[in-house]
This record gives C-alpha cells, structure tokens and sequence, in this order.
C-alpha cells in the first residue's frame, strides 16, 4: 500500500480500522513519507506496537505453568483462585477456570492489580472465550461455622465440581485442597504468576462485587457498593451506628460486637 494519494485525515481512519497487530506492515510505510505529521503517525504506532509486543511477551510468560503441565500430558489445567477472605460481610467467592491453550488476553493479571473499567473488560472475555467457568461461592454463616480457611476451600471445591470439563491439573492460589483426588500445585501468589489463576481470580472478584452490589440495595445503610464488605472506617463506622446486618460475619466482629445485636 501507498499512502501518498492518501490525505491524513485518510491515513488516521485507516489506522483506526486495523488490529494493532497489523501495524509492523505500515509502519515503515509512514515513517517514510514525506509529510511530517505521517512520519510522527508512523513513530507513534511504532510505540504502540512496541507495547503490544512487550504485553503479549508478559502475557505468554504466565502461560508458563500451564505449558510445562500440557508439554507433559495434562491437557485439561485449571486455575483457581478466590476473593473475599478478608472482609467483614458478605461471601467468599472462589472460581476455577479452564482456557484454550495460549489465549491472548491483553492486561490480564492479579484481579487487585487492574481497574474496575479493566477487570470488567477482561471478565467479559474470559466468560466468552474460556472453555469452561465453574464457581463456588459460601455465605457468611458457613463461614462463621467453619472458620475462612475451611470456607475457602469448600467454596474452591464447589467451583471445581461446578465446570462442565474435568480437569487433570489444578493451579491453585497458595491454598491446597487435599480432599481432591486431582493432581493439583499450590502457587505462592499465583494470581500474578499464572494466567489461569489470573483469570479465575478477576471472575472471581467480578462475581463477588456484583453480589455486595445487589446486597447494598438490601442494607444502603451499611455502603456496601464502596467496600465491599471490607474493614474500612465507614464500614465500620456504620456498624456501630446500625449494629450488624444478616450478611456480617460474627466471627470477625468480636472484638467490636459488645452488645450489638443483629438487625431483624
């Protein structure tokens, strides 16, 4: 292609058009034609590309554990993660995820790590692309029976039972689930380390703030759409004008109960 016949205006549309990964075609083109504002074009999508490159790099660097399992027979991994062991109300989420081998999915990483706008993107490519989702999700009450620690697994095992696919491997953020009779590694930090982690730790975390969303329109006292259910001072502000709610956890109110008393 020759851009001299074409006009700036021209140029910009058609660059718009393209998949970024088509940009090492045009690049020389525009940084050699004689018009300044072409050369500056072409300099800035050579920047563009030159990220792209590095994100798809980081990208295929996570698939690191999962390519090792598939290179030795474990065609079917899936990732694991959970959100939601630290807050005062509210669930725990867990999600385990299958994907197809080398998806490219561009700022994916550990769900914390990511805007809402972003995580939300990212969530809606993994529901589309992802060969199977499952999760697994324990109320407070549970909690408080259990403990967090045994609430976590139980919600993981959940969302393991939950995928349509049985997987022959599972990578699992730093917990182990050894009443699993799935050959399985627990990954220190694996939400950042692992893409299938990665991504079970974003349709997690996605899952578990749609659910405190529709559990503020129940309690609006409480601001559950800002935190989530977490520690923060309003939160706690509000429990001590509004006592606890039926979705707070009691075993991590103690120390602040006193005589509060649950809301009817």
């Amino acid at each position: 292609m020759d851009f001299k016949n074409f006009s700036v205006k021209e140029i910009n549309e058609f660059i718009n058009k393209i998949n970024v990964e088509e940009y090492s075609t045009y690049i020389s083109l525009l940084e050699r034609d004689g018009r300044q504002s072409v050369k500056k074009l072409g300099r800035k999508l050579e920047k563009r590309y030159e990220k792209f490159l590095s994100e798809k790099k980081r990208v295929q660097n996570l698939w690191k554990f999962e390519n090792q399992l598939i290179d030795i027979g474990y065609k079917v991994v899936a990732g694991i993660d959970e959100v939601g062991r630290g807050p005062l109300a509210g669930p725990v989420v867990a999600a385990a995820v299958i994907l197809p081998q080398n998806l490219f999915i561009e700022g994916i990483n550990d769900s914390k790590k990511i805007s809402l706008r972003k995580r939300e993107e990212i969530f809606d490519i993994i529901t589309r692309k992802a060969l199977s989702i499952g999760i697994g999700i324990v109320d407070n009450k549970k909690i408080d029976e259990i403990n967090i620690l045994n609430a976590t697994k139980l919600a993981m095992k959940k969302a393991v039972q939950k995928l349509s696919i049985l997987p022959q491997y599972l990578l699992i953020d730093a917990v182990k689930l050894t009443d699993i009779n799935i050959k399985q590694s627990a990954i220190m930090q694996g939400d950042s380390k692992s893409i299938s982690i990665a991504a079970a730790s974003i349709v997690a975390k996605v899952t578990r703030d749609k659910i405190m969303d529709r559990f503020h329109k129940i309690y609006p006292q409480y601001g559950f759409i800002n935190h989530k259910g977490y520690g923060t001072k309003e939160h706690y502000k509000n429990i001590e004008n509004y006592g606890i709610s039926q979705i707070h956890r009691k075993s991590f109110l103690k120390n602040i109960m006193g005589d509060i008393e649950n809301e009817d």
